[in-house]
């Protein structure tokens, strides 16, 4: 420990004298490729809404690379007014994004595919989501007219973000594919919102002057709120304000400005908004000092810091010198005298009648911006060759002995780090021989076994079998550290699990064949790699877990649905698939006709009814076949208006078939995802909203559902938002499928490339202990109303890896208060959080039953 804060102590000096050489960002010189192209954005940060092919996948929609098929293609014809297709990158961090690159899908020749016009939408934090515009308004950027020529466009105003989508727009129905470069640099100011008093009009003899903030990305009521604007666009405005850098724009366009006689205080209040806590040098104000036109600088600013969650009592203050003979506009640089926060709110104190601000910036510890360094990627600015830029050419000879030093410093720096990690490379062997044992051992860590894993389990062992295997423990739970004791030594302790007659054989599962469990010499259960199993049905869907007897008293029973003609399927679209089958989205015509009184289409007749076909390939084996119609006996047996229900099949012939009900709105991930909450802000966005009430609505639909499978003793084993449809008036039916598509797989662990488990869903006793009950249900359950407050905008314990999570079901297994739970939602109020930490509880059986989760959710919604 003792070597890590030496290397902390190594780099905050280094960044510190970096720190030194510093100017504001410069939207000229800051036009280097920011790794589409060079490689340097990884794979795994390139992600798209939908893809042709494995081959077109959006890894492919690098500027200038023909790999694969040539470039991201999204999976259907983009049509005119719709926006649901979009090839996404991740930066990993803020960039100042200033120039965008497009390209078509040329594949040497073969193909012909690219966007003619597309739109750019842009996020800093990943879940607010902003349109960009141009300085006129429009959104539409002009493509590409063919296949092969890189088109380049400036972004004026540049953008401020982490993640931004280009998004294909069309004016007819057309294939397209898309490859994309972004350029920029590092956005190091670290600055993500300033919050202001809205901008003012000037009435002047000749012409109204608006000096509104006309490119700021948060909302703009009385007061700009939660965005980025024109103060950090890089623009310093003239020394006139009347007039502006930016042509066929209205006078004062470059700055924003207040009068002084609506603001009685005497003073302008901005609040700066930064990424994390922040050792601040100073601060640039670029002010307009016009003063014929009752126009200075500021007389005094007074700064406010908060480091925490409360402002420093003591404020700075500083007065620079009121200067009535030079008009012309200038920096006025302020001392933060290193104070270290997180935001800062300054009152700038009017000096005249007009204040007017068209730049701020801010330096801090890894402020860096300098147009003399180098770029922090590779290559260069697009249209510039180095050798002719002027910026490289430094003439300041007090700059070249900084650099020289800072140079210098760098090597020695490195040398001692070098030194310091070598001291330590043995106990970093170790510690990865170590680290290596978590794979090996998840076979058993994961404790997976299961006399009544649904129907692709043999369910002829005995009941004595099932629970004395129910209860095996394994050894080397927990690899990560020397504290953890097995839980074979520990499970004596856990009363839920003291004695295996506590829970019913029939309602627990896991995920690994009993047939295949041996016993070694230490007892513990050993399952042999081949034979681990994962928690899919044939067709890759999630198989219902059902108890024994329930599965016997289904088989003798005949199937009660009927037999429909393939004919009258029409493919729209691969859901997913599974080993032995495959998961299409279809439309079926006459669905009415075949149906019973019970079933409601609110669709007429003559029109096709949308539904999910699972279809069991012709070369699946004889098991796969046989679990393929028991999976059909279970769902026909499912009866409830919130549960998926099977409509018809298709088992006369090859392939097999089941047909059930789908919904027009597909599913509550992605449903939410592309809505917002009500407010001011989806106001502004102009997105479509989903109300509190109609949250509570549909997680209270859920909760029904799951109330009615537990009366039958069934679990689910994967309920999560991927796994709900929505329809018409937000109704939510549960299905299973979710598990089977290539757009959820980040959802799952695989282990060791076989076994996938939705951990982040799973409760502590299904991940370490093998037990999925209605008890694990709820847990998931729990995570599930999360998900739906958040809006599905992030992914639960996104902060932790996913050995991370593994390691903090640990902490639930011990029960030592270290356990690590999903934080409130910001929509969600105290009674349902409270819910949420119930379905959480480490004893099973203090965990509300689905009954009493659905009672709640009625009395609290509005």
């Amino acid at each position: 420990m003792k070597h890590l804060w030496d290397i902390h102590f190594l780099l905050l000096i280094l960044f510190y004298l970096l720190g030194a050489v510093m100017s504001q960002v410069n939207p000229s010189v800051c036009r280097y490729p920011l790794g589409m192209s060079g490689g340097q954005i990884q794979d795994e940060d390139i992600s798209a809404s939908s893809q042709w092919s494995e081959s077109t996948a959006a890894r492919y929609g690098r500027l200038d690379f023909e790999e694969g098929d040539g470039a991201w293609c999204p999976e259907i014809t983009v049509e005119p007014d719709s926006l649901k297709e979009f090839l996404q990158i991740d930066l990993r961090s803020l960039h100042f994004i200033t120039l965008v690159g497009t390209q078509g899908r040329h594949a040497g020749g073969i193909g012909n595919e690219f966007a003619q016009m597309y739109k750019i939408k842009y996020s800093r934090d990943g879940s607010r989501w902003i349109s960009w515009r141009n300085r006129q308004g429009k959104q539409v950027i002009e493509g590409n007219r063919n296949a092969y020529d890189i088109v380049l466009k400036d972004l004026e105003p540049p953008i401020i973000a982490r993640f931004v989508r280009f998004m294909p727009v069309t004016d007819h129905s057309m294939n397209v594919c898309m490859r994309v470069e972004l350029y920029g640099c590092e956005w190091l100011d670290g600055l993500v919102s300033y919050n202001a008093p809205a901008g003012e009009q000037m009435t002047l003899p000749a012409h109204p002057v608006y000096l509104n903030d006309s490119v700021y990305d948060g909302a703009v009521i009385y007061s700009m709120t939660e965005g980025l604007g024109q103060l950090t666009d890089g623009v310093c405005g003239l020394d006139d304000f009347t007039h502006s850098h930016v042509y066929n724009v209205w006078p004062g366009y470059d700055y924003v400005g207040w009068n002084n006689e609506s603001f009685p205080s005497g003073y302008v209040e901005i609040m700066f908004e930064f990424d994390r806590t922040r050792n601040f040098t100073t601060m640039k104000v670029h002010c307009n000092n016009m003063f014929s036109r009752h126009v200075k600088a500021f007389r005094q600013v007074v700064c406010y810091f908060r480091s925490e969650s409360d402002w420093e009592a003591t404020p700075l203050s500083f007065s620079p010198v009121v200067d009535e003979k030079n008009p012309s506009a200038r920096f006025v640089t302020f001392n933060l005298a290193n104070h270290m926060a997180s935001a800062i709110k300054c009152q700038f104190y009017f000096a005249d009648a007009w204040m007017l601000f068209s730049e701020i910036t801010f330096q801090s510890d890894t402020a860096m911006y300098n147009t003399t360094l180098a770029p922090p990627k590779t290559g260069h600015p697009p249209n510039t060759q180095p050798e002719d830029d002027p910026t490289h050419k430094v003439d300041d000879s007090n700059t070249r002995i900084l650099i020289g030093c800072l140079v210098a410093i760098i090597f020695i720096l490195v040398a001692i780090i070098v030194i310091i990690l070598w001291r330590q490379v043995w106990q970093k062997m170790l510690e990865k021989a170590s680290r290596r044992m978590l794979d090996d051992e998840l076979t058993a860590s994961l404790s997976i076994q299961s006399e009544t894993f649904a129907y692709n389990h043999n369910h002829n062992q005995s009941s004595t079998t099932s629970e004395q295997e129910s209860n095996s423990t394994y050894e080397r739970i927990f690899p990560l550290g020397p504290d953890y004791q097995e839980p074979s030594r520990l499970i004596c302790k856990l009363p839920e699990f003291a004695q295996s007659s506590e829970e019913p054989a029939s309602t627990s599962t896991s995920a690994s064949k009993s047939t295949t469990a041996t016993v070694v010499q230490d007892g513990v259960p050993h399952y042999a790699e081949a034979d681990i199993v994962n928690l899919q049905g044939v067709t890759g869907s999630n198989t219902y877990a059902i108890p024994a007897l329930t599965m016997d008293l289904l088989s003798g029973k005949d199937v009660a649905v009927e037999e429909f003609p393939r004919k009258l399927l029409t493919f729209k679209e691969k859901l997913g698939e599974g080993q032995f089958g495959e998961v299409h989205l279809c439309e079926a015509e006459g669905m009415q006709e075949f149906m019973n009184k019970e079933f409601l289409f609110d669709i007429p007749e003559d029109l096709p009814v949308l539904v999910a076909v699972k279809m069991l390939r012709s070369d699946a084996n004889k098991n796969a076949r046989n679990d393929f119609l028991k999976e059909i006996k279970i769902m026909s047996r499912l009866k409830d208006p919130n549960i998926i229900r099977l409509l018809a099949v298709c088992i006369y012939s090859d392939p097999l078939c089941m047909i059930t009900e789908y919904m027009e709105n597909g599913d509550l991930n992605q449903f939410l995802s592309r809505h917002e909450p009500e407010g001011q802000l989806a106001l502004l966005s102009n997105a479509p909203t989903v109300s509190f009430s109609n949250l509570c609505y549909m997680a209270t639909q859920i909760a029904s559902g799951m109330k009615y499978l537990s009366s039958l003793n069934f679990v689910h084993r994967d309920l999560a938002t991927r796994n709900c449809l929505v329809g018409k008036n937000y109704t939510i039916k549960i299905a299973d499928f979710g598990m089977s598509r290539n757009l959820y797989s980040g959802d799952y662990y695989r282990i060791q490339g076989r076994a996938v488990l939705p951990i982040r869903w799973m409760s502590w006793e299904s991940i370490l202990l093998g037990k999925f009950t209605t008890a694990s249900d709820v847990w998931a359950f729990g995570v599930t109303l999360w998900e739906i407050l958040n809006f599905c905008k992030e992914q639960p314990y996104s902060q932790l890896t996913d050995e991370q999570v593994i390691e903090n079901t640990g902490e639930f297994f011990r029960d030592q208060k270290r356990q690590i739970y999903l934080p409130q939602p910001v929509l969600c109020p105290d009674l349902l959080y409270k819910i949420m930490l119930s379905c959480w509880r480490r004893n099973t059986k203090e965990r509300p039953s689905f009954q009493e989760i659905h009672q709640a959710l009625l009395e609290i919604q509005p």
